[in-house]
């Protein structure tokens, strides 16, 4: 299939909150550049999400140790014949340099910019709703009124705590994402499941589907199966998607990197 539609789910806990934060970080990179007072307000609550996320202890260590095991993996693949060396190395060097990044962080993640006193403020009356308007948060809209250049140069200010948290997540999904090759499937009436490979456990599915196609996955599962079902929201008397009968051609990947 060509230009695929792809529908991603995590299978492990550490990779849904990479995907999350990855999200995120793309939120906020689509945004910071928009003229628009809302699309900034748009990308600080994207930088607050993240903000929030990260404020877990563990998130770093997790980062780390994805990272040293991928670092285990890649050096364990230098032994095979048909490997490409130099890539190999570049991916390395990235992931060397990412953990380096992390490591080097003094404290919890971004913690200069969770303590800035003015996304403190935005936080907190963001649980209100409607309470971050402009007479909530007068500094906030004075922010707002600047030229587009000064917002993007105070978000990339507050981002920069945060960029070696960016690249790491983007690298491990990269190299998750690209660890196998797709394959070609047919979900009879809709439904497919299978079980996971216990020796080398799935971190992430991916489904292709063409855009066409009037259909969506749902998709559940752990460690050891899932099973993935196709909907359709052809019912317009509830708005409710329901499993179609029809048998639906996908590219599955599961990435075990």
């Amino acid at each position: 299939m060509s230009n695929e539609t792809f529908f991603e789910h995590p299978l492990n806990e550490r990779i849904r909150t990479f995907l999350r934060l990855e999200h995120l970080f793309e939120k906020v990179e689509f945004f910071r550049y928009d003229p628009s007072p809302w699309a900034t307000r748009a990308a600080i609550d994207g930088l607050l999400d993240i903000i929030a996320i990260t404020g877990r202890s563990d998130i770093k260590s997790e980062l780390i140790k994805e990272i040293e095991r991928n670092l285990a993996t890649l050096n364990r693949m230098r032994r095979q014949p048909q490997v490409d060396t130099k890539t190999l190395n570049e991916i390395v060097h990235q992931l060397e340099d990412d953990h380096q990044g992390l490591m080097q962080m003094i404290g919890p993640i971004g913690a200069t910019t969770r303590d800035h006193e003015l996304l403190k403020s935005i936080a907190q009356r963001s649980s209100i709703p409607g309470g971050a308007c402009s007479f909530d948060l007068p500094f906030y809209h004075y922010l707002l009124t600047k030229p587009i250049e000064q917002r993007t140069q105070q978000i990339k200010h507050w981002m920069i705590d945060l960029e070696p948290v960016s690249d790491a997540i983007g690298l491990i999904l990269s190299l998750a994402r690209t660890s196998a090759s797709p394959r070609s499937i047919v979900a009879h009436q809709g439904f497919f499941q299978e079980a996971v490979d216990s020796s080398a456990p799935a971190q992430l599915l991916r489904i292709g589907l063409e855009p066409s196609l009037p259909f969506f996955p749902e998709i559940s599962g752990h460690k050891n199966r899932f099973s993935i079902r196709f909907l359709t929201s052809v019912n317009e008397a509830t708005q409710r998607p329901i499993q179609t009968s029809d048998d639906i051609a996908f590219t599955l990947t599961c990435c075990v990197f």
